[in-house]
């Protein structure tokens, strides 16, 4: 049957009288059919979205929905904007870097310097809303709210960026932790939770830590943390796995009760974790570039990514520093799709899949 004659019978009922007259009026079925045109549209972004990757069209991908659940808001700006905004000429990063250390130190030479925390956030927001993403997970560490004088302030600001800037996006604020705090410090952090949980704004809490200059953290000193955290309702994640070994992963998941894990991909190690992860379904937030950059994975063809979504891990992709390593959503699955990483079916079922925070928030609406 054609597509128009399923949404006519869908959409009305027809009542024929006795001179051959029809008469189309609405009725309780009118919940299903918008239901079941919201599934054709679904449908048709997915055709179009493997469309785009096979034509390699970078411009037409930015259109389609897309999360980025691995976002750091200071990092999260366009290169290209940045440089029209204060019309300056930013460098291209090296290849790769020997650690986090040595990218920090660049991108504060070559950017940071010239720009203020607050336009970077600003930026992170235009960002997301000409890529299409929805919803956007992006973090903050707590110690960047000082800079801004209170909680209230900063949330205030955030909401107002948001608002102007990227209207549409559905936006999931998470609060970070630093990994490498001392205990002192961790006792501090946590008196202040109270406060910050109070505005109800977070919906995520992560531990960052930099693991190509720090020992793996102990996980345990952040339990109260994250016990707090998950009362109040959010998703809590991590950094691991991103250095480090799989053992690593698997600790931090079972002793702060992760629902997600940033990175993670040192898991490819051990096909037992792997099968850990994949049963009790635990989400990888993977950026690509980043790993390749950091010296992580060798390219995208060859990167862990294939291998965890083949033991039925969750992954989603993310850009993590657009700042510094220069790529968007849209080009995280095109650059894994052109270097046959893999197929646009494959990444079109987990771009669906990392949309379904959507349905269960409403922060958005903020």
């Amino acid at each position: 049957m054609h597509v128009m004659n399923i949404l006519d019978t869908l959409l009305y009922n027809k009542v024929y009288y006795k001179d051959g007259k029809t008469n189309y009026f609405y009725s309780s079925i009118f919940l299903i059919d918008i239901f079941f045109m919201g599934y054709l549209m679904k449908d048709s972004e997915s055709l179009m979205f493997r469309e785009y990757l096979s034509n390699e069209s970078l411009e037409s991908l930015a259109l389609i929905p897309k999360s980025d659940l691995h976002n750091h808001a200071s990092n999260g700006a366009n290169v290209e904007y940045i440089k029209k905004l204060l019309n300056i000429d930013i460098e291209a990063p090296p290849e790769c870097f020997s650690s986090i250390v040595e990218m920090e130190k660049w991108a504060h030479a070559k950017i940071k310097k010239f720009v203020t925390k607050r336009t970077r956030y600003e930026a992170a927001f235009i960002q997301a809303a000409s890529d299409n993403i929805s919803p956007l997970a992006m973090s903050f560490f707590r110690v960047e709210m000082n800079e801004f004088g209170t909680c209230e302030n900063f949330i205030k600001m955030l909401k107002g960026m948001k608002k102007k800037h990227a209207p549409e996006t559905f936006f999931l604020p998470e609060i970070s932790y630093m990994g490498h705090s001392a205990l002192d410090e961790i006792d501090y952090e946590y008196s202040l939770m109270e406060e910050i949980l109070s505005y109800d704004y977070f919906r995520s809490i992560d531990l960052c830590y930099d693991g190509s200059a720090h020992p793996t953290p102990e996980f345990k000193n952040f339990k109260k943390i994250f016990k707090k955290a998950k009362e109040a309702g959010l998703r809590l994640k991590a950094h691991v796995g991103e250095y480090g070994k799989a053992d690593d992963v698997m600790k931090a998941v079972e002793e702060l009760e992760l629902d997600e894990v940033h990175h993670g991909i040192a898991v490819v190690s051990s096909p037992q974790i792997m099968r850990w992860l994949s049963r009790h379904k635990i989400q990888l937030n993977i950026c690509p570039t980043s790993n390749i950059m950091l010296g992580r994975a060798s390219g995208y063809k060859e990167h862990p990514i294939r291998t965890i979504y083949d033991y039925g891990i969750p992954v989603t992709v993310n850009s993590d520093d657009i700042l510094i390593f220069n790529q968007s959503v849209s080009q995280e699955y095109l650059n894994l799709y052109k270097y046959g990483s893999m197929t646009s079916e494959e990444l079109d079922l987990i771009r669906i899949s990392s949309l379904k925070e959507e349905s269960d928030d409403s922060q958005n609406k903020q």
